[in-house]
């Protein structure tokens, strides 16, 4: 019998959910539409996977047994269009670089130019991840390296070159009480309201709330942003301010937010990453021996 992988994924989602109306939220689908997707679903395997009452979604026995399979199927088989992606990319000489937030622009434009010189003929496909997924990616087989900033969520089980290390800055509101200081002191910062990362992304969102800093004084969060444009957005809009690295403090062009140094916090850094392990691809590797040499670039030519 062939099984839709769709059904499958809603059928997780309610099962971790143990509500239609919040895993239908988590789907971004309609109640009804999810609602017709499990009906799908238990028509196909001839049994029911769920009780419903008023008190919720509960799994029957068949349901349970479901849920514990599924996750290890789902894995697989995105493990396997991750395989089939990456090769097709290969084949096309494309090398899949993800990154999260941008670093330099020099430096970018120099490990493009490295990698380039190394491989003729293939080019570097950037991708922009979302604020939830701090691996840009690699944790999902989507890219074949990342330029990402450190630290990060699963890096520890990833193999990283550090490219460079910098300060983090605060971004404001342009008509804010400190925009017009040359420099801020992160305790002037305690009891602003943050723009931070979705919760999802765990204690690299705390990272950037500076949360160890804080002398155990929790963050006011005045909104959540999962991506770079609403992260300006809610910032120039008054919801709260946000560290940020100096790269991108320096590169914002927005009048209405403006970007200052901050003392009391401790530097960040940007690092490539890649899948540990020695079944690494070739080109994979000389991508990485771009970015050291693009590092290492500036030391040369002063030299």
């Amino acid at each position: 019998m062939d099984m839709d992988t769709r059904l499958l994924r809603c059928f997780t989602a309610v099962a971790h959910e143990g509500s239609l109306t919040r895993a239908a939220d988590r789907l971004l689908l309609s109640r009804p539409a999810l609602t017709r997707q499990i009906r799908q679903l238990e028509t196909q395997l001839g049994t029911e996977l769920f009780t419903r009452s008023d008190a919720g979604t509960a799994l029957t026995d068949a349901g349970a047994a479901l849920a514990a399979a599924a996750p290890a199927v789902l894995d697989a088989w995105g493990g396997a269009l991750c395989a089939a992606r990456g090769a097709a990319a290969r084949a096309d000489r494309i090398l899949r670089v993800g990154f999260v937030s941008g670093g330099p622009d020099g430096l970018t434009r120099r490990i493009v130019g490295e990698f380039t010189r190394r491989r003729p003929g293939w080019r570097v496909r950037l991708a922009q991840a979302a604020w939830d997924d701090p691996t840009a990616g690699l944790a999902g087989g989507t890219a074949d390296a990342a330029l990402l900033r450190l630290p990060f969520p699963g890096q520890e089980a990833l193999d990283i070159d550090v490219l460079l290390t910098e300060e983090r800055w605060v971004a404001l509101p342009a008509g804010h009480r400190l925009a017009r200081r040359a420099e801020v002191d992160f305790a002037e910062l305690l009891d602003e309201p943050f723009v931070a990362a979705p919760p999802e992304a765990g204690w690299w969102r705390d990272y950037w709330l500076a949360a160890d800093e804080r002398d155990g004084r929790p963050a006011k969060i005045g909104a959540v942003a999962p991506t770079a444009d609403a992260w300006l957005t809610a910032i120039a809009g008054g919801h709260g301010v946000s560290l940020t690295p100096e790269a991108t403090a320096r590169s914002c062009r927005r009048p209405d937010v403006t970007c200052r140094p901050v003392r009391g916090v401790s530097p960040g850094g940007i690092g490539v990453a890649r899948a540990r392990g020695t079944e690494v691809p070739q080109v994979v590797r000389d991508f990485v021996e771009a970015c050291v040499t693009a590092r290492d670039e500036p030391e040369r030519a002063g030299a």
